[in-house]
């Protein structure tokens, strides 16, 4: 004799397929979303040598990391401008893997020869590295304003008003030092009402606001925001380095694409702090 399932138990889960769906009526959901097909057929190579992929696949990956380390920032900054300093503090802990993972695209790049090089540099023709418009967006937020950089984007509308916009708002910097004011910390009104298209300059002012907040409670909001911030401003020098060694080993001393200065003109930027009275405030620790 049968037994009848009790109207109170549980129905017997569904087990699913072991295979994926395969039978799509258009295009597949991960092609609708990562637009994979897009990105992979952007590669135009210029010379027939094989080692061009390499160099331009490395290149739009970066152009890939600067948008999301740009992203991470602005987020960071806003969030600063609402006194919301953990939503900032992950943005920032978030840009560390990024740039992490961003300065680790020179691996294909870093044991370029000169011959392997300039088997594809006349290709690049004017083309620099200086003259990527996300990059720039990435330096302005650290404070590195100048409105020279915009001129090489006269002829792409978009990218040149996304520079203007960037040029003329408050750094990430300046959102950061808005906010040790507000907390109590004496920021001269000098550093608070700043041109922020201008160069940001070192102050003797936030010098000790920095050393005063390492002094304190290493576990504090404020201490736990700049070694974030530390944590950043020390990748994008070793960026920086990095770029410079590479160019180094692939060029020498010769004058760099795009007629820039080369190694000289890297050497100049690899000497630049980033958020440099958080550095110097440590002697005062």
């Amino acid at each position: 004799m049968s037994q009848q399932a009790h109207p109170h138990e549980a129905a017997e889960p569904e087990i699913p397929p072991i295979d994926p769906n395969l039978d799509f009526a258009g295009t597949t959901p991960y092609e609708d979303y990562v637009k994979a097909d897009v990105l992979t057929h952007l590669q135009q190579t210029l010379s027939d040598d094989p080692g061009e992929m390499v160099f331009l696949v490395t290149t739009q990956v970066m152009e890939l990391w600067f948008t999301v380390i740009v992203h991470e920032w602005e987020t960071a900054s806003h969030a600063l401008r609402s006194d919301d300093v953990p939503t900032a503090i992950a943005a920032l802990k978030r840009s560390v893997r990024e740039l992490e993972a961003l300065n680790a695209s020179w691996t294909p790049l870093g044991q370029l020869t000169p011959a392997q090089f300039n088997s594809y540099r006349s290709a690049l023709g004017e083309g620099s590295g200086f003259q990527s418009a996300m990059y720039r967006r990435l330096e302005f937020l650290l404070g590195e304003k100048s409105a020279s950089m915009l001129v090489p984007h006269r002829g792409a509308p978009r990218a040149h008003a996304e520079l203007e916009k960037a040029l003329h708002e408050p750094s990430l910097y300046d959102e950061v030092l808005r906010l040790l004011a507000r907390r109590g910390h004496a920021i001269p009104d000098s550093v608070l009402h700043r041109d922020v298209s201008q160069r940001y300059e070192p102050s003797d002012a936030v010098e000790r606001a920095w050393a005063a907040i390492y002094s304190g409670d290493e576990n504090a909001e404020l201490a736990r925001l700049g070694e974030a911030l530390t944590d950043v401003a020390e990748l994008v020098w070793r960026w920086r380095n990095d770029h410079l060694v590479a160019t180094r080993r692939a060029m020498g001393a010769k004058p760099g694409t795009g007629g820039s200065a080369g190694v000289a003109w890297l050497e100049k930027r690899a000497r630049k702090n980033v958020f440099p009275e958080l550095w110097t405030a440590r002697s005062h620790v």
